[in-house]
Parts: C-alpha cells; sequence; structure tokens
C-alpha cells in the first residue's frame, strides 16, 4: 500500500513543475508586451525592497556579526594567536558569495512571498481573478509579471545592501570588540576579495528573486477552499520557496566559477 503511493507523489511533483514552467515562461513572454503595469510595478518594488530593509539589515549584521566570531575562533585556535586578521577575506567572502544571498532569500520569501500566495489566494476565492478575465485583462501580465520582475530586480539590491552590513558587522566583531589589526585585515581583504565573488551572489539572488515570486504566484493562483485553503498555499509557498532556494544554491554554487581568472 505504502508503494502504491509512490506514483501518485512523483505525480504531484512533475505536475507541479510543469506548472511552474508554464507559469514561467507566459511570464517571459508577457514582459516584453505592452502596455506595462508600471503602477504595480512601482509598489512591488516598494513592497519587496524599501519595506524587507530592516529585516534585511538585521539578519545580515547579525550573520555577519557571527560569522566574524566563528572565523576568529577559527584562526585563533587551529592557526595561532595573532593571524585573526587575516580572516577578512574569508569573512568577506563567505559572506557574498553563500551566506547573506541564502539569508536575504529565505527572509525575502518568508515576508514576502508568503504575502504574495495570500494576496492572489484570496483574490482566486472571491473570484476577482475571475472578473480580471471577463473585463479582457490577462491575470498573469496583471498579477504575476510585476511581482516577478520587482522581485528580479529588488533582490540583488537587498543582497548587495546585506553585503555591506555584514561585513561591517564581521569587521566591528575582529576589529573592534577583540581589536584584531585593522591595517592587515582591511589590506587582505581588499587584496583577495574580488568583484566576480560579489558578482556571484547578486546572480544567485536574482534567480532566488524568481523563484520566490513565481511560486508565491503559483500557489495563490491554485488557492480554493476559502480563507483555509489561502493559509496552506500560503505556507506552501513559503516551504517550497525556502527548499528550492537552499537547492538551487548548491547548484549555482557549482555551475559559476570559482574566479574569472582561473
Amino acid at each position: 500500500m505504502k508503494y502504491q503511493r509512490l506514483p501518485l507523489v512523483f505525480y504531484g511533483f512533475f505536475q507541479g513543475m510543469g506548472e511552474v514552467g508554464l507559469l514561467f515562461s507566459r511570464t517571459v513572454k508577457n514582459i516584453f508586451k505592452k502596455p506595462w503595469e508600471k503602477d504595480i510595478f512601482l509598489q512591488q518594488v516598494e513592497e519587496i525592497g524599501v519595506r524587507s530593509l530592516p529585516v534585511v539589515s538585521m539578519t545580515a549584521a547579525f550573520g555577519g556579526l557571527v560569522f566574524g566570531l566563528q572565523t576568529y575562533i577559527g584562526f585563533h585556535r587551529y592557526v595561532g594567536a595573532g593571524t585573526e586578521a587575516y580572516g577578512g577575506p574569508i569573512i568577506s567572502l563567505g559572506l557574498s558569495k553563500e551566506i547573506i544571498p541564502i539569508l536575504v532569500g529565505l527572509m525575502v520569501s518568508g515576508r514576502v512571498g508568503s504575502a504574495i500566495a495570500a494576496e492572489i489566494g484570496t483574490m482566486k476565492i472571491t473570484e476577482q481573478i475571475d472578473a480580471l478575465f471577463s473585463l479582457g485583462a490577462d491575470p498573469n501580465k496583471y498579477l504575476v509579471v510585476p511581482r516577478v520582475l520587482a522581485a528580479f530586480i529588488v533582490l540583488p539590491c537587498l543582497t548587495l545592501y546585506g553585503d555591506v552590513i555584514g561585513m561591517i558587522g564581521g569587521f566591528f566583531y575582529n576589529v573592534v570588540v577583540m581589536g584584531v589589526n585593522r591595517f592587515i585585515y582591511i589590506k587582505n581583504t581588499l587584496l583577495y576579495l574580488e568583484l566576480w565573488d560579489i558578482t556571484t551572489g547578486l546572480i544567485k539572488a536574482a534567480v532566488f528573486g524568481i523563484v520566490i515570486a513565481i511560486i508565491g504566484c503559483w500557489q495563490g493562483l491554485k488557492a480554493e477552499g476559502g480563507a483555509a485553503g489561502v493559509g496552506r498555499a500560503t505556507t506552501r509557498a513559503v516551504v517550497i520557496a525556502n527548499i528550492m532556494i537552499l537547492i538551487l544554491n548548491f547548484f549555482l554554487s557549482k555551475a559559476l566559477p570559482a574566479s574569472l581568472g582561473g
């Protein structure tokens, strides 16, 4: 009996992948079609970007502090006292390539992805989307495109902002709190940190933004069954988006070259 359910699980998985793929392809086509929903796009930029700044600031700051703490402990314990100042490049590299893009993606997924699913899901069960169809409007162009485009643009901006805050946090712990050599810390960070390291994190963030918005819209459009259905869609949107962010982060880290120099 247990094994008979496996085909149903695989069927649901591939059906979901197909639905997301079709929604994404329709969205890409509609991005280049006029007229553009500029007002909705700007509203989503504010919602996804500006209103996420406080949570991104807190997450990046304490992420930088914790990573700076662990790097300091690692150098002090395994390399030797006095070598802690050489941890600057490692802190900056780890934050910009891995930690900040993931943390920003997860935080925005919880705050924005859930809101997108709830908003569109509420429109679905109150038949507002059917009303758009009856008026001759394309719900995909009106609801999905502005959110996906805004998330695609805003997530790298939030990640770059988080990189700065996180690096300041790592610098603060090592230099100000623990008193490591300021000159060596800054010199080695500037010497070994490449622009491509930061760009890698921004590429990941752009992909995460698309994933968060597409999955939120997909679950919102699938919502049914009243308020309970909207709640289930919201939960699924956050869980699926978070899992996809972690999975895609691995494959993107593997696919993107470590350095453009070689």
